[in-house]
């Protein structure tokens, strides 16, 4: 579950408005009995394309429930589930349930064509209805999904569907197949010690960022609705003894399927760490099943090319997945997105970002970023996201034998993962540069120039690559200290560091810390660790520094820091002009490959978190501006209040984000530097 906490320092947010809990078009949704679990006539033919306000014509075909073992056992209580990968299972219904917001192009993947004019009311009363689980499509057949995995690096035992419910997949007119599920539901036999639900906050942030993910072209699970309701679960956000009732809401989430490593866990016999066993040790029947139905429904043509060599195609399958995996994480590192819980059974069998917990975008430039304020060790920093997913890649090669012998599977992750990763990150940065003619040994040393440049200054990440398309490399020196003002603004100023380079412990604690590691190694390794303390004393010691300097003392160190780096990057873009014939031609297809590959806008915290505070006040209007925004990243205009960019505009604002300063909602685009009150946002 992600929580998004402040801590209380420094906030002078705008309240949103109330507007009313119940959006206009929204049904009041009384509890009501799902149907039968069986199929119902009337489902349109192959190619049939569905109206949007017949949610019940959507074609079923459950071959994930013919394909591999289910549950005996209805019983919907928390248990192991062993021999089988599936439970059937019931969602719960929700009191008055109503729609949060709908992504259009994520339900037209099913079919589903946009709304006729004055029947948009009808459509999501319809989504509240069906996608809250109070009433179940026809042909869907509801199971929670049986899986386990390595957490932060330990073998979990048992996990599964504690939230999440497969309802089926549904047959496109395109001939396409896509499971449905409903996240947030109610019970499984996997929800251990939780209601398997899930609340507002946490659900309007995987909802955007699911189809953020996706308009940005990263392969993601897909997000169709959001629907909250009027009943009320208890949730401790504080981890301080003060809990409080929040929404139920649910989200329905699509892709072609919710497989993960983890599915192949089940059959890992005891872990020598932590003593724990999946449920279904020694049925490799279940695993060969398992094999056949994922690469047969989802490597079609690598099961057509090994129909006779069951190890050659497994090898082949892992060989698919590996080069999937490192290209979906090279795609992460692009664009500063964080995951946040690289468990093994949070990743996908078929390489999309899936799970969507305490994830973040970079603001500030920091490799050792870390996104959840629950990974205390940063296992799961940006920087680690490469290693992490070969890890867990291995940890998939563990769980594939004896159906593909180890010393195959580690060949294939040594030769294929690193090689892919290197090749499709630095193929991404180059378009990110504009590199787009030559292909140079020294590019991939630039784009580590940049990115220490970054460091060193505070650079946003998304907005000092977006403005890198508008320096033309001109040797004009007023032209050049009007771009080093410009990207001078998107440095962190003294105020961010300072919160940035804050001491979190107690001169006392960490001094007693001190003396604990030298005279009594053992203890302190129980209650610390030495890279929190080394990290600890750095940010003293810069904070000490910061101290001394000025603003003024700042920007000019950042300019000179940027002059550098801009100075070859000039040499680098004038290689590029002298490969071609018309330099114009040129420069415009640079800068348009630049915009296209440098978003304008990402999902930044503090706009999830304005957009849920508005929510839970019954104002479900900027939740669904921010999905508009998003739906197209790369473009230069924004659906809030029209706001017109303008130099001025863009002083007063990053003013105002560095003295904590309040800023109207409707003067803050989205594109923003995030105010100075984001950097206190905690996500766990």
């Amino acid at each position: 579950m992600a929580a998004v906490l402040r801590s209380g320092r420094c906030f002078l947010l705008p309240s949103p408005v109330p507007r009313g809990l119940r959006p206009p078009g929204c049904c009041s949704g009384a509890m009501q009995e799902p149907p039968p679990l069986a199929a119902r006539p009337g489902s349109p033919g192959p190619g049939a394309a569905v109206a949007a306000s017949c949610l019940g014509a959507l074609r079923f075909d459950n071959r994930a429930l013919r394909s591999l073992p289910l549950d005996p056992s209805e019983e919907n209580v928390p248990r192991q589930v062993p021999g089988a990968c599936f439970s059937r299972v019931r969602p719960s219904p929700v009191q008055s349930p109503r729609l949060v917001a709908m992504s259009l192009p994520a339900l037209a993947l099913l079919g589903l064509e946009p709304p006729a004019a004055g029947a948009l009311e009808e459509l999501e009363a319809e989504a509240a209805l069906y996608f809250s689980g109070n009433r179940l499509l026809p042909g869907a057949e509801p199971a929670a999904h049986c899986y386990c995995g390595h957490q932060f690096g330990s073998f979990a035992g048992q996990l599964g569907d504690g939230a999440a419910m497969y309802l089926g997949e549904v047959l496109s007119p395109r001939g396409e197949r896509w499971e449905i599920q409903l996240k947030g539901a109610g019970l499984t036999p996997f929800s251990r010690q939780a209601d398997g639900r899930k609340v507002l906050r946490s659900s309007i942030r995987e909802f955007l960022c699911s189809e953020a993910m996706f308009h940005l072209g990263i392969p993601t699970t897909r997000a169709g609705t959001c629907v909250t309701s009027d009943s009320k679960v208890v949730r401790d956000i504080l981890y301080d003894g003060n809990p409080k009732n929040e929404r139920c809401t649910i989200v329905l989430r699509i892709a072609s399927t919710f497989i993960r490593f983890g599915s192949f866990e089940i059959f890992k016999p005891t872990d020598e760490h932590t003593g724990r066993k999946g449920p279904s040790v020694n049925r490799n029947d279940i695993r060969i099943q398992m094999l056949n139905y994922v690469i047969s429904t989802f490597y079609p043509e690598i099961q057509q090319a090994y129909s006779d060599n069951s190890v050659q195609r497994n090898a082949a399958f892992f060989r698919e997945v590996t080069k999937r995996t490192a290209r979906m994480v090279a795609e992460w590192q692009c664009v500063g997105f964080c995951h946040g819980v690289l468990n093994t059974d949070n990743m996908s069998i078929v390489g999309l970002t899936i799970d969507y917990g305490p994830f973040g975008f970079m603001d500030r430039y920091d490799p050792e970023h870390i996104c959840n304020g629950s990974d205390n060790g940063g296992r799961y920093a940006y920087n680690k996201q490469p290693e992490i997913c070969k890890w867990n890649l291995g940890k998939l090669a563990e769980a594939l034998v004896p159906e593909l012998p180890l010393e195959i599977s580690e060949l294939i992750l040594e030769e294929e993962y690193d090689a892919e990763f290197e090749r499709h990150y630095l193929q991404k940065m180059r378009k990110k540069l504009g590199l787009i003619h030559l292909e140079l040994e020294d590019d991939d040393k630039l784009v580590s120039e940049l990115l220490e440049t970054m460091h060193l200054t505070g650079g946003d990440f998304t907005n000092t690559f977006r403005l890198l398309s508008s320096f033309s490399g001109d040797l004009d020196p007023l032209k050049l200290e009007d771009f080093l003002e410009k990207i001078a603004m998107q440095c962190a100023s003294m105020e961010e560091l300072k919160v940035a380079f804050r001491p979190q412990m107690d001169p006392r604690q960490l001094s007693m810390m001190l003396m604990l590691a030298q005279s009594n190694p053992q203890l302190f390794a129980l209650i610390g660790t030495k890279a929190n303390i080394t990290k600890e004393l750095e940010r003293i010691e810069q904070f000490s520094k910061l101290q001394q300097l000025t603003a003024a003392d700042l920007l000019s160190r950042n300019k000179r820091h940027w002059k550098e780096w801009l100075q070859k990057y000039r040499v680098r873009l004038e290689k590029e002009r002298e490969s071609i014939s018309n330099a114009d031609v040129w420069n415009a297809e640079r800068v348009k490959i630049m915009n296209s590959n440098n978003p304008k806008y990402i999902l930044r915290n503090y706009i999830a978190q304005n957009a849920i505070e508005a929510a839970e006040n019954g104002d479900f209007t900027e939740v669904r501006e921010v999905l508009k925004c998003l739906e197209n990243p790369f473009e230069e205009t924004e659906g809030l209040a029209a706001v017109q960019e303008d130099q001025e505009e863009e002083e007063t604002l990053a003013a105002a984000a560095a003295t904590c300063a309040p800023v109207a909602s409707s003067r803050l685009p989205y594109s923003s530097k995030p105010p100075l009150w984001a950097s206190e946002l905690c996500v766990t």
